[in-house]
């Protein structure tokens, strides 16, 4: 990774994806016979580019981050022989999600990132972010003492269930989806990630490793529109979702002729019906 150049007095940004998952939830049975199922979801074409170069985008939409670390799997080469703008490629993965996380902190220390430098933590899979929602992040966070993360509200009902059956309703009314980014200091992440493992804890996101350490990460508004694609169906709506984003193209009309030819035409129309 290209060292990072020495830290002003402002703790700056970064952006970690990682990207060394496979998904197979999203390419399902069906999809898992054809050659391009062999690609991991991440990887899977939408709205004509890979998923993941649409999560790279958005974030290089956003003139507050310093650098993009992807984290991908030992011996993964989809990035190999592309030209990286805005981002840059550890083979760093590990076993789960917060072994690779893990990693790519570690890697952005090695490259000169400091403790008190913010990670912006994103599935790579959410590639419906806008920079819109990334800043929005930044500007709830930057200056709160833990960080937090995007989520939303639970819109629906809830219900426990055993066996397929219902067991109780739960009451939504304090529940919230969790989404990405989540934004936490470099060195309190780490030293999370790593008690976490240590514990042995299950660790689903960089929020709950926060929460095992004892903090309260805020909770930051994010978009219905910020969904992980994680089933086959997913991958239509988001298609729809990106192009809707795409400004249609103006229709060309013909430049009308000007009023001294139209009326030589009118003059000769006459003319011909005479």
């Amino acid at each position: 990774m290209t060292p990072i150049p020495p830290k002003s007095l402002v703790p700056r940004f970064f952006a970690l994806i990682p990207c060394a998952g496979q998904g197979m939830r999203a390419i399902g049975d069906n999809a898992a016979q054809s050659a391009g199922a062999a690609l991991p979801k991440q990887y899977q074409p939408i709205a004509g580019a890979p998923m993941v170069q649409h999560t790279l985008q958005a974030f290089a939409g956003v003139a507050r981050i310093d650098s993009c670390l992807v984290v991908v799997a030992p011996g993964d080469d989809f990035f190999s022989g592309q030209t990286a703008t805005g981002y840059e490629v550890a083979p760093c993965g590990g076993a789960t999600r917060a072994a690779s996380v893990l990693n790519g902190l570690q890697q952005l220390a090695a490259s000169g990132a400091e403790p008190d430098d913010w990670v912006l933590v994103h599935d790579a899979a959410r590639c419906l972010v806008t920079p819109a929602l990334i800043d929005r992040l930044i500007d709830a966070c930057h200056c709160d003492p833990v960080g937090g993360l995007l989520a939303q509200p639970v819109p629906d009902t809830l219900k426990q269930g055993r066996d397929e059956r219902v067991v109780a309703t739960v009451d939504r009314s304090d529940k919230w989806l969790a989404q990405t980014p989540q934004m936490f200091r470099l060195g309190a992440l780490t030293q999370a990630l790593k008690m976490a493992q240590t514990l042995g804890e299950p660790v689903t996101d960089e929020a709950s490793a926060m929460e095992a350490a004892g903090v309260a990460p805020q909770l930051v508004r994010g978009s219905a529109h910020n969904f992980k694609v994680t089933y086959p169906e997913d991958f239509l709506l988001a298609e729809a979702l990106i192009k809707s984003r795409t400004p249609a193209k103006p229709r060309v009309r013909k430049p009308a002729a000007p009023k001294a030819a139209q009326k030589v035409l009118s003059d000769d129309t006459g003319r011909e019906s005479i």
